[in-house]
């Protein structure tokens, strides 16, 4: 088991099972995982934007989240209630182990493979029995056992194959995983404070393949790439659209106007009041 804590959340690790439990602020991550997650709300609300797409949860809702796939995720208290949520990561082997002890016969054949993304789930009494079996584990000090574990992601997969035969094709696919293009992430992203191990995970790389294919589309570091690019976008606020400083040092992602200020100077010459 992991647990990570500060002042705003607390995250337990069970073997493939997150359970989360955020306080009052709102908070947003970006989502890119190489193996399927079904998500679960306990409280609060959770917003799933994917491309021109916006998936709300509440309390009680679920949505299994496709592998491979970059998504932006906020997640919200409402009102008193905390935002309290759990997740189960299907890992490739536990998926193929299923598969091989399956009878073949009773796989639906001809099931186009969706384009979706984010399925949201009507839930049923299988999957909303399941979460709730695991809200006892939200205590640390109530751990469950590996073989618990286990049994927990078969339901998990028993319980999607009933409801949708969609989820037959998604499950079983073992190709190998995706590459995004490198500089469209960043474009779309280069505000967000990502490592750059993250940021090879989001594109579908490791991070020696991530670097290595960096340098064949720019002579700068991916650290400088991003800074060029956050200046960029501040200089072209600042001038064009009349924006103030301190609202758009953080905007486009530097954490403290210091840093930005002498990093836009030594960029353009001037102080970005000048401009």
């Amino acid at each position: 088991m992991q647990i990570q804590e500060n002042e705003n959340y607390t995250t337990l690790s069970y073997s493939g099972i997150f359970l989360s439990c955020f306080a009052e602020e709102s908070t947003k991550c970006i989502h890119s995982t190489p193996e399927h997650v079904l998500v679960y709300l306990y409280s609060g609300e959770q917003v799933i934007e994917d491309r021109d797409k916006t998936i709300v949860l509440k309390a009680g809702e679920c949505a299994f989240v496709r592998r491979d796939h970059r998504l932006k995720m906020y997640k919200n208290g409402e009102g008193e209630n905390l935002y309290k949520g759990i997740s189960l990561t299907f890992r490739r082997n536990i998926l193929r182990d299923f598969y091989s002890k399956m009878n073949k016969t009773e796989i639906p054949q001809s099931v186009k493979i969706s384009d979706s993304n984010v399925f949201k789930i009507e839930p049923d009494t299988a999957i909303t029995s399941l979460f709730l079996s695991l809200t006892p584990y939200f205590d640390s000090n109530v751990k469950p056992t590996e073989s618990i574990t286990e049994l927990k992601l078969l339901e998990g997969i028993y319980a999607l194959l009933n409801t949708k035969e969609d989820f037959y094709p998604i499950l079983f696919d073992f190709a190998e995983p995706w590459k995004v293009d490198i500089l469209e992430f960043l474009n779309d992203n280069y505000m967000d404070d990502l490592s750059m191990e993250q940021i090879a995970s989001f594109t579908g790389r490791s991070l020696a393949t991530f670097k290595r294919d960096f340098k064949k589309i720019s002579n700068l570091t991916p650290q400088k790439w991003l800074i060029k690019k956050r200046l960029e976008m501040a200089y072209t606020k600042l001038k064009e659209e009349n924006r103030k400083v301190h609202d758009v040092y953080f905007e486009v992602g530097f954490k403290n106007p210091s840093h930005f200020s002498t990093a836009f100077k030594k960029q353009y010459g001037f102080s970005p009041t000048e401009v």
